[in-house]
């Protein structure tokens, strides 16, 4: 694994250098867009929905949309001045109970590992943990935006989990729930002994992403029956930013020419 962030986790007068590392990976299939006809990728340009035409890299800008449909554009300089942080520390704000952190709330995970100087006070902060049964909030700043997170113990490590804003969570607000709901004794009481029938303990290895073994199986069976297109290496000049320089520069001779009064 390859560190994404070096800082210091600090609690009281205690600092703990540590890194930074993502603790999960996706492994959806991903899916190409392709031509049916010749297995050739599918490529998009980026194109003004206003006046139609192409439009480079350097010529896009952040824009935010005001919910009666208006176009707000934002430049480098607007967004320099936004309130971030760059500090290096993972500061700790408090202990809560395991309970009062409700999982909606969790985002992403990371794992901490300390300096080799900090194995230490780490341990200290870990066991801590583990002893109290609770878990740290601390502010971090990631990507220069900070943020609110839970540290954690997980198989003696220490894991940062980045928390969502309280109103990023939404309301399950379901009609269908509403008026008589309520169980029967009886209905209850089945249902108290469906569960007691299904009970047991979470064992990883019970499940498995059947979905993508499936995928992978359908693939080798076609690379091994020779379904498969042999898709040419495109040229370098039809990359996006090839087409947006020869536009780019298609403009300037026209505006040149027009500015001597020549015809394009």
């Amino acid at each position: 694994m390859r560190a994404i962030w070096k800082g210091a986790v600090s609690f009281g007068l205690v600092n703990v250098p540590v890194r930074l590392y993502s603790a999960t990976e996706n492994h959806d299939v991903q899916f190409r867009q392709v031509h049916r006809e010749d297995g050739g990728r599918i490529r998009y340009q980026r194109i003004c929905s206003i006046d139609g035409k192409q439009v480079s890299y350097d010529d896009i800008a952040k824009g935010y949309e005001t919910e009666d449909g208006q176009m707000v554009v934002l430049t480098d300089e607007d967004l320099a001045d936004l309130p971030t942080r760059s500090s290096r520390e993972i500061a700790v704000e408090k202990f809560v109970p395991v309970d009062q952190i409700d999982p909606i709330l969790l985002d992403r995970s990371y794992y901490l590992e300390p300096d080799k100087t900090a194995a230490k006070p780490y341990a200290l902060l870990r066991d801590a943990l583990k002893a109290a049964d609770r878990m740290a909030v601390v502010t971090v700043s990631l990507r220069t935006r900070v943020t609110i997170a839970v540290l954690r113990v997980r198989e003696d490590v220490i894991v940062m989990q980045t928390m969502l804003w309280p109103d990023e969570i939404r309301s399950p607000d379901f009609a269908s729930l509403g008026g008589n709901t309520e169980a029967k004794p009886a209905e209850l009481a089945m249902a108290n002994m469906l569960v007691e029938s299904l009970a047991g303990d979470y064992v990883p290895d019970d499940y498995e992403d059947d979905y993508q073994d499936a995928i992978e199986s359908l693939v080798k069976s076609k690379l091994a029956g020779g379904e498969v297109q042999e898709v040419p290496v495109a040229p370098q000049d039809s990359s996006g930013e090839v087409i947006d320089l020869l536009s780019a520069l298609q403009r300037s001779v026209e505006a040149a020419k027009a500015a001597r009064g020549e015809a394009s």
